[in-house]
């Protein structure tokens, strides 16, 4: 009897939160540990069932890093890495498409559909879905501080991009009639060329692109946390700025809050940074009072909105 009690009151506390989403967008970024383990694959796939079937419109966009490292190590093509981005030539480039929007896409698509979605895998050459254009960046350098008329060092790490435009009309046609989108983070350019770009910043530029109701990274650390390692449960634009130019929030978390800063002033409500390592995390920070990881806003709010 206490059993079917806990049952009912967990569908009580998810019932407003299926009201207030109810045809909303909700954009995931799908990576980690989450897309490796097969138990946290399986969970990942009926969250995603279960968000469409109440009437929620998911949207994934995934990675692939250790995948495509897999594949680059059987065929002894070395990887370099440069400020976290992978050097790409063509030869890498032609094994990133080939993972990324062959055997990791159509294997989420696949999972998804065997648990009753409708899921439709695509790259974002599809339909020119992905504008892109070369990654050019200038590293933070002592020698450029010290001397400032020579001209910046410009590092091209090949065939990576960056977002210029997105087909925001490709991805809403496909949830109006009912299918759910699974996206690789691969982009074209205005030649024709493919880009390999990181697939934060594919799904902060596509969640902007769709006013979507929710951005969700799924990561492999419980969130954001603060400087004595405790996690933060919710967070300002302002105070993350501030936690990152005081060395509180550091290394690959700061691209990930980047990417977050940037969709919320692209117009998405809320950014949500979770522990995929999860079981059912997606389902926990979207339906339950308490939520997990970390939320960001723009600025302090009424919780869970």
């Amino acid at each position: 009897m206490n059993a079917g009690l806990d049952r009912a009151r967990i569908l009580i506390e998810a019932l407003p939160y299926i009201q207030k989403f109810n045809s909303q967008t909700i954009v995931i970024k799908y990576g980690g540990h989450a897309m490796v383990d097969s138990k946290l694959k399986e969970g990942f796939a009926l969250d995603i069932v279960l968000m469409k079937y109440v009437g929620l419109n998911p949207v994934v966009i995934h990675g692939g890093g250790p995948q495509i490292e897999k594949v680059l190590s059987e065929m002894s093509i070395q990887s370099n890495f440069v400020n976290g981005h992978r050097v790409t030539d063509e030869k890498t480039m032609d094994v990133v498409e080939m993972v990324l929007s062959g055997k990791v896409n159509k294997g989420i698509v696949a999972t998804i559909n065997q648990h009753g979605g409708q899921a439709i895998g695509l790259s974002g050459k599809d339909g020119h879905l992905i504008i892109a254009r070369k990654l050019r960046f200038m590293p933070n350098s002592d020698e450029t501080m010290d001397k400032p008329d020579k001209p910046p060092e410009i590092i091209d790490i090949g065939l990576v991009g960056e977002v210029v435009a997105v087909n925001s009309q490709i991805i809403k046609s496909l949830i109006a009639n009912q299918f759910i989108p699974v996206i690789a983070p691969v982009g074209v350019g205005k030649d024709n060329e493919t880009y390999n770009i990181n697939a934060d910043l594919v799904a902060g530029h596509i969640a902007s692109s769709l006013e979507a109701r929710k951005l969700i990274l799924l990561t492999d650390v419980e969130g954001v946390l603060d400087g004595d390692g405790n996690l933060i449960s919710s967070l300002t634009a302002g105070d993350a700025k501030k936690m990152i130019a005081r060395g509180i929030i550091k290394e690959g978390m700061i691209p990930k809050l980047q990417c977050c800063l940037d969709a919320l002033k692209g117009g998405v409500k809320k950014v949500h940074i979770i522990d995929g390592r999860k079981e059912h995390a997606l389902l926990l920070e979207i339906f339950t009072d308490e939520g997990v990881g970390t939320e960001i806003v723009l600025k302090s709010q009424a919780p869970k909105t």
